[in-house]
């Protein structure tokens, strides 16, 4: 902590920057546990507090899941998705894949049999026709539970799993209609392109075909961040989002990896989920298969780590 606080005053501060010195310091007091609860390793995390803190200057916490309580996640907090769901992934989703240990939420994607109580070969539904599933893994979701309305900052740390097969993922989705008129947005995706390792970040919309979407998507090589950092996968990293009126902005460490214009999310009949109404809920999901790729059976289990998940709000002012 003392390391990130010299660091930051340390910069020259021009006229405009002392004007909002009181935003900053009310932001810094009110997120200073959360700070200081957080393990700084080296300088580059020294930079990433530095610009989640500017981030979130302004804002307050309303909500977090810190994981610090072992055993089954907050019931108060999550629900979970069961059985095969989307994709044509291969992992059957089950809560008990998931559990806290030592302050972190850890998702299991596990190489194991489960038979689909679903089964039935004259069906024309993918999920129906197998027999059975040979992954298990989780899907935790705060719908129903937990919610916010369009607007905000968000921000999880996690450490994410390479091997080949695993898609992790930190995304949202808005609580009304169907997907995607509802409204996707997508933090942190990691699979495979072409074979090719990538980190994605993106932000879907409806069209006039039912269940097609729009797209606004980052694709970004896991070597351009291996290349800087060859422990980069042994580290837990920061994905965040500064989402206002006009734009949704995606961040890992501090590095904006993309700018979506809210101006152009426009569903067919001219709605916008992203400035609309309704509320969003957050996923926290370890798949398997599918985009992620042919899973290399021996590196099993694999695993998507979460230290904790955070939803700021801007500070409202107090009517005298």
């Amino acid at each position: 902590m003392k390391k990130i606080i010299q660091r930051f005053c340390s910069k020259r501060m021009s006229a405009p920057f002392i004007g909002l010195l009181p935003i900053f310091i009310f932001s810094f007091i009110t997120n200073m546990t959360s700070v200081a609860a957080t393990p700084v390793e080296d300088s580059a995390d020294i930079k990433t507090a530095q610009s989640t803190f500017l981030l979130k200057a302004g804002m307050e916490l309303v909500w977090s899941d810190e994981f610090n309580t072992d055993g089954a996640p907050n019931p108060m907090n999550w629900n979970y998705e069961y059985g095969f769901i989307r994709n044509q992934e291969l992992q059957w989703y089950q809560s008990q894949n998931a559990s806290c240990k030592n302050g972190v939420l850890l998702i299991e994607g596990k190489r194991e049999v489960v038979q689909n109580p679903n089964y039935s070969p004259t069906s024309s539904d993918w999920r129906n026709i197998r027999p059975s599933a040979s992954y298990t893994s989780s899907c935790m979701i705060t719908r129903g539970l937990q919610e916010w309305s369009a607007g905000g900052y968000y921000e999880v740390r996690a450490r994410i799993d390479v091997t080949k097969g695993a898609w992790p993922a930190i995304w949202l989705l808005g609580n009304k209609g169907s997907w995607p008129d509802n409204g996707e947005i997508d933090m942190m995706e990691f699979y495979r392109i072409n074979d090719e390792p990538h980190i994605l970040a993106n932000v879907a919309w409806g069209t006039a075909q039912k269940y097609k979407a729009a797209w606004d998507s980052s694709e970004r090589l896991y070597t351009d961040f291996a290349s800087k950092d060859p422990d980069w996968a042994s580290k837990f990293h920061i994905w965040s989002m500064m989402w206002d009126d006009k734009y949704i902005r995606l961040y890992l460490d501090g590095e904006l990896l993309n700018a979506i214009d809210l101006n152009k999310t426009l569903n067919a009949d001219k709605t916008n989920p992203f400035v609309s109404s309704q509320k969003f809920y957050l996923i926290l999901n370890l798949a398997i298969g599918s985009n992620g790729g042919i899973p290399d059976d021996s590196k099993f289990p694999v695993t998507f780590e979460v230290d904790y998940a955070r939803v700021y709000k801007v500070i409202k002012k107090k009517l005298k």
